[in-house]
């Protein structure tokens, strides 16, 4: 039987990555970041340990989407209260908080327990093609061509 090594917490190195999200498509961007917070591209991955490393994502408002989601995809959030179900479409969101998008789309690709959320904030998005993080020395990620925007 094979069983699931178990690295121990003293032994995970968290490397940062960088990743420019301008002219890359939303979904496709979203699955390789999720992949990296999950750690699936390292060897010592362990489904319920985060392996994870740091990601930040530049050109939050670069991203885009094939076909017409740029007016038909929307964003739905509710207050708690009767009535309180707000719907924004993907351009007006774009415009106004496009780091939203980001966060959105690699959210629903994490685990929906503590474990996604802890992996979750070892995300980091920004619009424009700076950010405060120039300390930790973020590698670039190579994102594969295929998953460029080629319209």
């Amino acid at each position: 039987m094979n069983t699931t090594s178990l690295p121990s917490p003293d032994s995970l190195e968290r490397q940062w990555f960088v990743v420019d999200a301008a002219d890359q498509t939303l979904g496709r961007l979203a699955s390789e970041v999720a992949q990296v917070l999950r750690g699936k591209n390292k060897p010592s991955y362990t489904p319920h340990l985060d392996t994870g490393d740091f990601v930040v994502v530049i050109n939050a408002e670069k991203v885009r989407v094939s076909g017409s989601k740029v007016h038909s995809k929307l964003y739905r959030r509710h207050s708690g209260r009767p009535g309180g179900m707000k719907t924004e479409s993907f351009a007006h969101l774009q415009a106004r908080l496009p780091e939203r998008i980001i966060e959105n789309a690699v959210r629903g690709m994490l685990p929906h327990n503590s474990l996604g959320r802890q992996m979750f904030r070892k995300l980091k998005v920004y619009r424009g093609d700076t950010h405060p993080h120039a300390a930790q020395r973020p590698q670039v990620l190579a994102l594969d061509p295929a998953t460029a925007y080629t319209r």
